[in-house]
């Protein structure tokens, strides 16, 4: 069932537009290291250039959006008031961006000043947001279940930061920790409990909201997201002490690949019968988790699969990139327009301009371009993990390319707020 919707409780456009307009930035710089790189960054999950990689797309890309996203849609969806909320989105936000960077910096020079560095940075960033700007979400009623998908989401992220954290403290200090291990189970709870937690909770209002589709089956929404986290909490267990977990993975795998299926079949039950530019973001994600929960389970099913390099290459392109990176773009380009328009209306109330509508704002043709060349871009870098000698530099080009499309698109929407509420104000002060 969908919540009803608190407009008036909305925060200013600026709270969540500076992570949106951040974002792909990094996805850019992604790009252009996977090009400076070359095949290197694609022969192996533990060079420096690919954790460099993996971490500017899921914190530089991933979490920059989600953060804005929960700082949007929380207050207008759940109720939850976000105390100052523009100090809290700017001291976040310089957080991360500079945490994110001091990291990157640290994998490619093995720099232990830079991994000392980014410590406390992210540490300071991401406390900020769970114990001050979104303390609110622990202590909303119950009973909600994109509230509580959230929940769970924010508290795999909580995991996530302390797993981070260790993990970061044996690269700035020589500490005698299983890195491997850790890492293993620090990558499970980020990509399956963070992003993919966030996404299902999220998707629960969006869904039906945007792409105007029946609601998601009551079965799906009270028990996917609790089940979902409390497998993966019993795999790490499993993983700790030293116990194969490849049945539960396969299950998490499995769990996901029903999630795609519902989305799925509630997409091509939707209103509107011609897909609009999200509708084909959502599609390409979807795919892209169902490839990706399928060759999970073919590396459990053949063993010698899984012990190639380009398998959890693979994978991670699949997960990161196809299913997450898709799903996030697409809502951007409902999200970012719908907000321009919503402030841009407030303003002008009462006045001679009047707000332009979404499709002007961001129209469906620019977006529709970009995803061509996004879809380019994931088979190339999806191709690439086999044959990184020929198509690693080619699928980085692309990448960069759909990345910059996706920041101008977004640049031009918040070009368009600017520009209205500059001239609204020199006519007020003409007036006056």
């Amino acid at each position: 069932m969908q919540r009803v919707l608190s407009f008036e409780q909305t925060p200013p456009l600026s709270v969540p537009l500076r992570f949106f307009l951040t974002a792909p930035l990094f996805a850019v710089a992604a790009g252009l290291l996977l090009f400076w790189q070359g095949p290197e960054a694609m022969v192996s999950r533990w060079t420096p250039a690919t954790l460099a990689l993996t971490h500017l797309l899921t914190l530089g890309f991933l979490a920059m959006c989600m953060i804005g996203a929960l700082l949007q849609i929380l207050p207008v969806v759940a109720g939850i008031d976000i105390p100052h909320s523009k100090l809290t989105a700017g001291v976040a936000h310089a957080l991360l961006t500079s945490g994110v960077l001091a990291l990157v910096i640290g994998f490619l020079l093995s720099s232990p000043a830079f991994f000392k560095l980014a410590l406390p940075l992210l540490l300071l960033a991401f406390g900020w947001l769970l114990l001050a700007g979104l303390r609110g979400v622990w202590f909303a009623p119950d009973g909600k279940e994109m509230l509580t998908a959230i929940r769970l989401a924010l508290g795999a992220l909580a995991i996530v930061v302390v797993l981070g954290i260790t993990a970061a403290s044996a690269f700035a200090w020589p500490l005698p920790l299983p890195l491997l291990q850790i890492t293993d189970i620090h990558a499970a709870w980020g990509l399956l409990g963070w992003i993919g937690l966030l996404i299902v909770g999220i998707s629960y209002q969006v869904v039906p909201m945007f792409q105007v589709t029946p609601t998601y089956p009551r079965i799906v929404t009270q028990w996917l997201a609790k089940t979902v986290f409390a497998l993966i909490a019993i795999w790490s267990v499993a993983e700790a002490l030293g116990f194969p977990g490849n049945p539960l993975s396969a299950l998490l795998a499995i769990l996901f690949a029903a999630f795609a299926c519902t989305t799925f079949y509630l997409l091509w039950q939707r209103k509107r019968p011609k897909p609009d530019p999200t509708t084909l973001f959502w599609r390409a994600g979807l795919a892209s988790l169902l490839a990706a929960a399928t060759l999970w389970l073919a590396g459990r099913v053949f063993p010698q699969l899984a012990a190639t390099s380009a398998y959890p290459l693979t994978l991670g392109v699949l997960f990161i990139v196809g299913f997450a990176y898709s799903i996030v773009n697409g809502m951007l380009y409902k999200i970012v327009p719908f907000l321009v328009w919503y402030h841009l209306q407030n303003k002008l109330a009462g006045g001679c301009a009047k707000a332009p509508n979404v499709k002007q704002i961001v129209p469906d043709k620019a977006a529709q371009k970009q995803f061509r060349v996004h879809l380019l871009a994931l088979v190339l870098l999806t191709v690439s993990t086999l044959w990184p000698q020929w198509l690693s530099q080619l699928a980085a080009l692309a990448f960069v390319a759909s990345s910059g499309w996706l920041w101008l698109n977004i640049w031009k929407a918040a070009r368009i707020y600017r520009h209205m509420t500059a001239d609204l104000s020199k006519l007020r002060d003409a007036a006056a």
